[in-house]
């Protein structure tokens, strides 16, 4: 489902798109922050990497691991998660689960 991104003093209705959206799409993008919706069906991985930039993983429905170098975390409805830039991870949905993922985004930023 591709969405405009979201404009300045826009109200996204995350309810709504818990119940409408059935792939990860952007929310928003500017200068300084990005905002993804994360739609995770049980059992989806997501491979390892790594961003350049800090971030939050927000579980608002479900349960997924995170995997780190050195160790799993287990990410529930109602967690929040902050990774350092450059931290390699990778998801795994244990079940149907929606995640708000937030990047920091400094000016000097290229990818």
């Amino acid at each position: 489902m591709a969405l405009v991104h979201t404009a300045s003093g826009q109200v996204v209705n995350l309810a709504a798109l818990d119940v409408q959206a059935t792939e990860s799409c952007a929310l928003l993008k500017a200068d300084d922050i990005e905002l993804m919706w994360l739609v995770l069906p049980a059992g989806k991985q997501m491979p390892a990497h790594a961003v350049s930039t800090s971030m939050t993983l927000q579980c608002l429905r479900g349960r997924v691991e995170v995997r780190l170098d050195t160790s799993i975390q287990l990410l529930e409805a109602g967690q929040v998660m902050v990774l350092a830039g450059g931290l390699p991870h990778g998801l795994q949905a244990l079940e149907d689960s929606r995640l708000l993922m937030t990047l920091v985004l400094p000016a000097s930023r290229t990818d």
